[in-house]
């Protein structure tokens, strides 16, 4: 009811219908779904809002010679308004804090593989979710944590719902990271949300982890999208998607820890022989083996002269006796510059 061009259509409006009695038109009553709507949109309660429709009302309407009684009988539907109103919100956020709280007791059992089977596959036919297909789980982190409630969240589960719709999809956070819960035949749906996390969040990396069916496989598959983002951390791998399946090299070679850091020390041990220490050359083999083994690419990763780079990969055959353009010995040099990364070697001692 704010403002005076406001007021004076309402009071009008009340005017004309006291005097004539007649209903309210299509368009009038559209204006006032208007009205709720911008109240809403402001941030204004639905109590404050009818209160405020029923003071104007009563202020607006005729006073006859015959006394006041439609006042009195205003300001009685004033309080019941008001009264039935603050009940009915203090329900509403009762309701509203009830269902948070479920939600967020399920998504953390289902998430964590806690609860019962047959309890957690209930419990997720509320949210759409049938955990005898197969599902797989999508995991955005960006440079902050986000919750629900934040805008971040908010703006990539429109877009997401938006597009597919609210069914059998599950959009939440966990541990400050966006996730998506999909049906495993779905792949549209996860890409979508990695797609639009990556935006959301000014350049997040998403995961996306294989398909497998249960209320077990939602965990599986949750569990290798974490996994997949801390190799990514590890390795430094920067692309915005990436997708579990395509990493399961990595956790086969670091399965048998012990005997990766074995490989690292006794391959790559020599180096720390060198000038400058290992970590130049190791930057050095890194980017050989990223560039496909092409020498001039990987020159220009590191912004080496072709000269001073042949240098490098030599010294590295002296000091380690394994050659990493021979296709013999560049197998055993990749593992274990792989390990490396994976075990922060040199930085760690094995």
């Amino acid at each position: 009811m704010d403002g005076v061009h406001e007021s004076w259509t309402y009071s009008e409006l009340v005017s004309q219908v006291a005097r004539t009695g007649r209903r309210l038109t299509r368009d009038e009553l559209d204006d006032r779904r208007a009205v709720g709507e911008a109240a809403a949109a402001a941030g204004q309660s639905l109590r404050s809002a009818i209160r405020d429709h029923v003071v104007a009302t009563r202020a607006a309407w005729p006073r006859t010679e015959t006394g006041d009684s439609a006042d009195r009988a205003l300001a009685m539907v004033e309080q019941v308004v008001d009264a039935l109103a603050e009940g009915y919100e203090r329900a509403q956020r009762l309701a509203v804090r009830e269902e948070e709280s479920f939600r967020r007791e399920f998504i953390d059992d289902l998430l964590h593989g806690r609860s019962s089977l047959g309890r957690l596959a209930e419990r997720a036919e509320r949210f759409g979710l049938r955990l005898a297909r197969e599902h797989a789980v999508a995991v955005a982190q960006g440079p902050q944590a986000y919750s629900e409630a934040d805008p971040v969240a908010r703006r990539v589960g429109e877009a997401v719902h938006g597009r597919f719709g609210e069914r059998s999809i599950l959009l939440t956070t966990k541990e400050g990271r966006l996730i998506c819960i999909a049906p495993g035949d779905d792949q549209d749906v996860l890409l979508h949300f990695a797609k639009q996390a990556h935006a959301a969040t000014d350049g997040g990396q998403v995961a996306i982890g294989r398909r497998h069916a249960g209320a077990g496989g939602v965990v599986q598959s949750y569990e290798e999208a974490l996994s997949t983002l801390d190799l990514a951390a590890r390795l430094g791998l920067d692309a915005p998607v990436l997708h579990s399946a395509d990493q399961l090299v990595y956790p086969v070679l670091t399965r048998d820890r012990q005997a990766m850091a074995d490989l690292v020390t006794s391959t790559l041990g020599p180096l720390r022989e060198a000038r400058g220490g290992a970590g130049p050359l190791l930057d050095t083999l890194t980017a050989y083996f990223d560039a496909g083994c092409v020498a001039a690419q990987a020159a220009r990763t590191l912004s080496l002269s072709v000269r001073a780079r042949t240098y490098r990969l030599e010294r590295i055959h002296q000091l380690t006796g394994t050659n990493p353009t021979d296709p013999l010995h560049r197998y055993t040099l990749q593992t274990a510059v792989i390990g490396a990364r994976l075990l922060d070697w040199p930085g760690n001692d094995l």
